[in-house]
């Protein structure tokens, strides 16, 4: 079964959620004999970490403007074009933006799934003509797609109330995998840190990850036990992730890794005394699922997607209240966590977001499709 992918940055190591996502899914999915072909975007790997293989997956580096316009819709353009001349049996596109592109692969004769990871449109960073095309791509995507993976309840529940075939929705929510936990090492070292020292979070920079409510809440405690380290950066530079180094550098105590992947960011995981999730917005946060992946003690902000991860009432605060988040942080690094809920987390993981069940999930979804034929 020959499987082509859009929608995504590349992987391994790129930053963001689809592409954390790919990056799992994918090389167990060759290894239920699927043969898979990423499309990556050539800003966002080196040209010196271009492979041509990683874990069995071919890769086919394609250009694209790195300008959140026009990124996404071109690179998936080309995508199609290619795929079309290759003729995979199935094309498998990610996130709603891309998906404005599905019409065309149709059209040209290809079998289609798409995963929608959210609604993107939701995003604070998008102006009103780019909600207009991403609410398009949505609808078209959910139009014309064979099949519909969705990665959490409530987007499967609102698919399933708008799609009048509901027999195209499938419900395939993130994974985790439980990690062995790293001791303290060069990461630390370089950052200063000790270990359960800090309160850590990690994700883009992009307002709705709160990130700005984050670093007020820490700026509000005084004499801090902890301090507040923050791994990302932004995509592409613009005034909000410039006002978060800003308040970074004026904040002592708040430190920046950067982005980072990998053994360093498995490092951070591995000795951070709280997880916080500020966000306004999610899909299904796979930050969230690592969190919790490693028995952190956790924090997250009380939205719809981080309620479909059953967390203890206390473990929630009411977003963009950094009064409380302030409040709570402190509370919740000290009281640290017990054991039986650290079993509970990870026996939830384990039954709801192992991604080798995931993955013959999304297999069968791709066997369903070929079988018609």
């Amino acid at each position: 079964m020959k499987v082509f992918v859009l929608g995504t940055r590349g992987f391994p190591g790129v930053q963001g959620g689809v592409e954390k996502h790919c990056e799992e899914l994918y090389p167990r999915l060759v290894r239920q004999a699927a043969e898979i072909t990423v499309f990556t975007r050539t800003p966002y790997i080196p040209r010196r970490e271009r492979r041509k293989r990683w874990e069995g997956i071919r890769f086919i580096h394609l250009w694209s403007p790195k300008t959140k316009s026009l990124e996404a819709i071109t690179h998936t353009l080309i995508g199609v074009v290619i795929a079309r001349y290759c003729s995979p049996d199935i094309l498998h596109v990610h996130a709603v933006g891309p998906s404005i592109c599905i019409p065309l692969a149709k059209v040209l004769g290809l079998k289609v799934v798409m995963t929608h990871h959210g609604p993107d449109y939701e995003r604070e960073k998008w102006g009103r003509a780019a909600k207009a095309v991403l609410k398009l791509g949505e609808y078209l995507g959910t139009r014309f797609a064979d099949r519909i993976i969705a990665i959490s309840r409530g987007i499967a529940g609102s698919l399933e109330k708008r799609v009048r075939a509901n027999e195209r929705v499938f419900y395939i929510p993130n994974g985790v995998r439980i990690p062995e936990v790293l001791p303290a090492g060069e990461t630390l070292r370089r950052l200063r840190l000790e270990p359960r020292g800090y309160v850590f979070t990690a994700c883009r920079f992009v307002p709705e990850k709160g990130l700005h409510d984050l670093i007020r809440a820490y700026q509000k405690i005084k004499n801090p036990e902890f301090k507040l380290v923050i791994a990302g950066d932004a995509d592409h530079e613009n005034d909000y992730s410039r006002m978060i180094k800003q308040l970074a550098r004026e904040s002592s105590g708040v430190v920046l890794s950067g982005a980072i992947s990998g053994m360093p960011l498995r490092e951070l995981f591995s000795q951070a005394g709280l997880f916080v999730l500020a966000s306004y917005y999610e899909g299904l946060p796979i930050a969230l699922l690592e969190a919790l992946s490693y028995g952190l003690p956790v924090l997250a902000s009380d939205i719809p997607q981080n309620r479909e991860i059953p967390l203890p009432e206390f473990r929630y605060f009411e977003p963009g209240n950094s009064e409380v988040l302030a409040s709570k942080m402190v509370k919740l690094f000290e009281a640290g966590i017990d054991q039986a809920e650290e079993v509970r987390q990870k026996d939830y993981l384990t039954a709801n977001h192992n991604w080798d069940i995931l993955a013959r999930e999304t297999y069968q979804v791709y066997r369903s499709m070929v079988d018609q034929d």
